[in-house]
């Protein structure tokens, strides 16, 4: 059984921010732009290749693109000829290990893929991407399953899997590259939540999931790959490729039974 931790309360009355990581104090007198951050919690995670200490007060998850066009029978790949199938691997890991992440007060970030329904902010290259001979289903085009528009957002297909329903207090980013940190407010919102620490889960592994890791971790963010709420339909090399690239330069591996472990032993610093 997990045991809940305090959760990271929102800024009360009188304080400026989203989270209290970052809020100011307010008054009609004064501005207090020193307010103390909340008392740490510590977790030890398992990870390669190195153990990680982390702050859950400072430790998001980004769960990328558990949508219905890439892991659902009918989606986009689906209809393209393609298996979703090997994409629903996250969403029983992720069942169990959502829920004690939100009672640890770590926030849970949705990036999905969501288009604006002209394409305004699309460039060529990326439409042909997802329509490389100019005809076929591609971004916007109606699935011939449910005519729900490709990976638009607010439609069925952009929309997360049944399975894995969000929650209030959850945040929705919407994406528009295979990177979730392209021309979207992603990094603000971190920050905003005073987060340094980000555990990625997702699909493709070796698409969405690593081009939005490695951005982060360019960015200057501590990166911890969860390897089973992880997946993809590219070949299994593809995979292991990604995971061995991030334990060479971008960051650490773990899993959700590793990282259940660290809530259960997390403690006050």
């Amino acid at each position: 059984m997990h045991k809940a931790l305090p959760p990271l309360a929102r800024p009360a009355d009188g304080m400026l921010g989203h989270s209290p990581n970052t809020a100011w104090r307010a008054s009609a007198e004064e501005i207090d732009m020193a307010v103390p951050p909340p008392h740490p919690v510590l977790a030890r995670i398992a990870c390669q290749p190195q153990s990680v200490l982390v702050n859950l007060r400072q430790t998001a998850i980004i769960v990328v693109d558990m949508q219905n066009d890439f892991c659902t029978t009918n989606g986009w790949v689906h209809e393209i000829g393609g298996d979703p199938t090997p994409n629903r691997a996250p969403i029983a890991p992720l069942q169990g290990l959502l829920p004690a992440l939100r009672q640890s007060g770590v926030p849970v970030i949705w990036v999905n893929w969501g288009n604006r329904p002209d394409l305004a902010n699309m460039p060529p290259n990326q439409i042909h991407l997802y329509k490389p001979s100019g005809t076929g289903t591609g971004l916007g085009d109606p699935l011939r399953s449910n005519a729900a528009p490709v990976l638009q957002k607010d439609s069925w297909a952009a929309a997360v899997v049944d399975e894995l329903q969000p929650e209030a207090g959850d945040i929705m980013v919407d994406k528009y590259r295979i990177s979730g940190f392209w021309d979207t407010p992603l990094d603000s919102i971190l920050r905003n939540l005073g987060i340094r620490t980000i555990l990625f889960a997702g699909v493709n592994i070796d698409q969405c999931v690593l081009h939005t890791l490695t951005d982060a971790n360019f960015l200057g963010y501590g990166c911890l790959l969860v390897e089973d709420c992880c997946a993809t339909t590219s070949p299994r090399f593809c995979a292991e490729a990604a995971v061995w690239n991030v334990k060479k330069c971008f960051g650490f591996t773990t899993d959700s039974a590793r990282l259940l472990t660290a809530l259960e032993t997390a403690r006050p610093a």
